[in-house]
């Protein structure tokens, strides 16, 4: 299915925004290459809950910097970050926290059982916990996620012919799933480094069309 430009308006830009957003009972997913941003985007999606109660980071990999965290809007005095680095404790671990916890961004291990992400789902649903998933490896088991958020292009603005400061970096993504009723959309963030990620308006949906192939 094609991913056609249409005319924008407020509804509609603020149809996107809802999409960085992160919902009561519902499981997002984001994939794509490391360095792409997705991590920074996780944090992010955690900013509006943390005004409220605290919110929690499940580190796998262990370089999950909180300063990220607080520069993508999340509130410091509200942020947990968990260190889970073995593949076979990360779902008790997650399904305790889920129990108790308003709002998580967990990465996904590698090795994992379809059964544990689909209880972790069910749970997040039952217990109205917003979940963001970064997925490590090839992505979480089909119709797990509400909303499938992938990356497929990057580009970075202030640096030319290999020096200078890095200014901004626009992560392109392709939005699927239930979270957009079936119908693929095309965002894209703008990240400044020490400010709050924000949506871009005036997407170049040819680019990103070539993008996806």
């Amino acid at each position: 299915m094609g991913i056609e430009e249409i005319t924008r308006t407020p509804l509609i830009e603020r149809v996107e925004e809802r999409l960085l957003e992160l919902s009561p009972g519902r499981l997002v997913e984001l994939v794509g290459e490391p360095g792409g941003g997705l991590t920074r985007l996780g944090m992010r999606m955690l900013a509006e809950h943390s005004r409220i109660a605290p919110v929690v980071v499940v580190d796998t990999r262990g370089w999950v910097s909180p300063a990220a965290a607080w520069e993508a809007g999340v509130d410091p005095e509200r942020l947990v970050v968990v260190r889970c680095p073995d593949p076979q404790l990360w779902p008790k671990v997650t399904a305790a926290l889920l129990e108790g916890v308003r709002a998580i961004y967990t990465e996904v291990p590698l090795r994992f059982r379809e059964q544990d992400i689909r209880r972790l789902a069910a749970l997040a649903r039952a217990r109205r916990a917003a979940v963001a998933m970064r997925s490590t490896g090839p992505g979480l088991p089909g119709g797990v996620a509400h909303l499938r958020l992938r990356a497929i292009g990057v580009t970075w603005e202030g640096a030319e012919q290999g020096h200078g400061r890095l200014g901004r970096r626009r992560l392109v993504i392709e939005a699927s799933g239930k979270g957009v009723a079936g119908i693929p959309r095309i965002i894209e963030v703008e990240d400044e480094g020490t400010d709050a990620l924000r949506l871009v308006s005036n997407v170049v949906v040819d680019q990103a069309r070539r993008a996806v192939g």
